[in-house]
Parts: C-alpha cells; structure tokens; sequence
C-alpha cells in the first residue's frame, strides 16, 4: 500500500480514534461476535440490534491499536440503518466491507493492513448469531460460505 499520508489519511484515522463513533454494549444484543485479530491479538467486539432486517444498533468494544479502534468506529457508523441483505448478499461481502473502510482511510501503512478484516469479522460473526437465534438457516448458510474464507484477509 505504501506510507500514510500524514495530512489526509492520518487525520481520518486520528478522527475516528480520537473520537470513536458507536461504543458500548448492547444489552441483550440480536447478535454478537468477539473477534482475536490473528496477527496481532487486538480484540474487538460487536454488537447488533436488527429491526425489520435493518441494523438499527451496532456498537463496538475495541482493546487494540488506533486503526482497529478507527476501523471498527468507522464500519460501525456505515452499516447502522444498513439492511441485512445489502450486507450480505453482495458478492464479496468481506471485501464489500474492508473496501468502505480502505476507502474511508486511503493507504495503510502495510505492516497495519491486518487490522480492518477484525471488526468485519465480528460484524459477519454478530449477523450470522443473529441468523442462528432467529433460525434462519437459508441466510446462515450463505454468511457461513463468506466467513469460510476470511483469514485469508488478515495480511501481515
């Protein structure tokens, strides 16, 4: 990817860490996933209170570095109101998602790429216990075809 551009994507990242969007808890959530990056051990949990197939709740609890804080921050804040299909139906939802956020944020450092597939995973993880709890099946199956694949996003 290259070097961070201290003027532009530092300041996004800065934004959303300094000022996080959508932290806590959910009691009682519609579904939940904690997620341990691979790489680098950061934690991150979500989540999500779903209305009428939409993402009306998410919230997030990060314990990592400034670009997991940042990415779950800024994922959560583009999937609230989202409805659940539009998520998971396109053809490559973790990629779908991990784009938002490289999107949001430009060009990461490559030694941090690793990070950003962490609070996908768990939002995907959060969407498929939802999917178990509300039994279902159809849309479970479909969302456990795309987590099959994920650890192939984390990049050293």
């Amino acid at each position: 990817m290259g070097e961070i551009n201290m003027d532009d994507e530092y300041q996004k990242l800065m934004k959303y860490f300094k000022n996080p969007k959508n932290v806590g808890i959910i009691n009682n959530p519609d579904g939940y996933a904690r997620v341990k990056n691979p790489i680098c051990g950061d934690l991150t949990d979500i989540y999500i209170k779903i209305e009428k197939n939409r993402i009306k709740q998410v919230k997030f609890k990060s314990f990592g570095c400034l670009v997991t804080i940042a990415s779950a921050s800024a994922l959560s804040k583009a999937v609230k109101d989202k409805n659940l299909d539009e998520i998971v139906e396109t053809i490559n939802p973790v990629e779908t998602l991990i784009g938002l956020l490289m999107k949001e944020f430009g060009n990461l450092p490559r030694e941090k790429l690793h990070c950003p597939p962490a609070p996908v995973h768990a939002l995907l993880l959060a969407i498929s216990d939802y999917y178990k709890k509300s039994n279902r099946l159809d849309k479970l199956k479909k969302i456990d075809n795309v987590l099959s694949d994920i650890e192939k996003y984390y990049k050293k």
